[in-house]
């Protein structure tokens, strides 16, 4: 056997961002600020959606799961990401490499399907209103969120399995900020075709599907909405999705970019840059378009103020 191939990897570094010089402290002060802010946010949503009554509908009950899974997503990517900005690169055991992977995909995979299952919430609730509360029960609810997350933790594992079949020799140097799929696949010395025949097929049901769920459902969304007469009732059922919207689109694109697009026709700066976006940047932006520009989360967040105050002067 090539003594080459029996040289396998216990180790991962990541060289995160080179060359920072001043901008080192600067860019570790943002990024740890955004991690704070992150936190805080979502733990404020979950909050608030399990104390308020106000807020006990499905669509509060899926923005509840959704800051929940950025929580989540932030807690596994972040902190490695200070490391390396800090100290411009990081070593990881390869074991905790293929951990962050997991977390990192099972969150995303919740995530993608997530945005799915809300469009089609909305769907419902504005197209098809007299049955809403059957259809969209808390039990079924609820057991919507569990195969997801199953479905999330069930698929990632296939794939972190066969990562794990695969040799890793002489080379153990990563150019990013994480352990994303792409940059692992390229370090292995062994094939890799059974992995991304397998990433490819996983593709359709996590990605693709949920995608035309959303098309089909906006779709109808707006088609009903043109059919309100009054424009005060097409801007209230309009102002419903809108959020999710903005979500959406930010979400799919980064995605697009990132692994729509071939890695190799993306400089490694465009794709860190991308990959901060959708990993750091929007579990931070998701909170604040939600609750901003929404009256209920606006009460109950007064009401919580309120009831704090109160439980503090006694």
């Amino acid at each position: 056997m090539n003594e080459k191939n029996q040289t396998l990897v216990s180790e991962i570094v990541l060289l995160g961002f080179q060359n920072l010089h001043n901008f080192k402290i600067p860019l570790f002060s943002l990024f740890l600020f955004i991690y704070i802010m992150t936190v805080w946010e979502n733990i404020l949503i979950i909050v608030l959606v399990s104390s308020s009554r106000n807020l006990q509908s499905p669509m509060y009950f899926f923005l509840q799961q959704l800051s929940q899974s950025d929580l989540l997503e932030s807690t596994t990517i972040v902190p490695l990401l200070l490391q390396t900005v800090i100290n411009e690169g990081a070593i990881v055991s390869f074991v905790g490499c293929l951990t962050q992977f997991y977390f990192f995909s099972v969150t995303e995979a919740f995530e993608i399907i997530l945005l799915a299952v809300m469009s089609y919430d909305r769907y419902v609730a504005i197209c098809n209103p007299l049955r809403y509360s059957s259809i969209m029960s808390h039990r079924s609810c609820v057991r919507i969120i569990l195969m997801l997350w199953a479905v999330g933790f069930g698929l990632t594992l296939i794939t972190v399995n066969l990562l794990g079949t695969l040799q890793f020799c002489d080379q153990n140097t990563i150019n990013h900020f994480f352990c994303d799929i792409f940059p692992l696949l390229e370090l292995s010395c062994s094939d890799t075709f059974l992995v991304q025949l397998e990433i490819a097929i996983i593709v359709i049901p996590v990605v693709i599907t949920p995608f035309i769920l959303i098309i089909v459902s906006y779709m109808c969304i707006a088609h009903a909405i043109l059919k309100i007469v009054s424009n005060t009732g097409r801007q209230k059922a309009f102002s419903t999705c809108s959020s999710h919207l903005a979500v959406v689109s930010i979400f799919y694109g980064t995605l697009i970019a990132i692994y729509v697009v071939p890695p190799r026709n993306q400089s490694q700066t465009l794709s860190k840059a991308l990959s901060l976006l959708y990993t750091t940047v929007i579990p931070f932006v998701n909170p604040l378009i939600y609750s901003l520009r929404n009256k209920d989360m606006k009460a109950a967040l007064k009401n919580l103020k309120v009831n704090g105050m109160s439980f503090l002067m006694m």
